[in-house]
């Protein structure tokens, strides 16, 4: 596990961190609100 030290476009690693952090809260809200619609789906159909 090689960690690169280089920051990109002048961004401090912070910077870099919290982007990576939105981005993957976004994917991971993302992914639950499909589940929970499927979910759903699924138990309108049995009803």
């Amino acid at each position: 596990m090689n960690k690169k030290t280089s920051q990109n476009s002048g961004k401090s690693s912070s910077d870099t961190r919290e982007e990576r952090l939105k981005a993957a809260l976004k994917e991971n809200l993302k992914r639950r609100k499909a589940q929970m619609r499927a979910r759903v789906d699924t138990g309108k159909k049995k009803g």
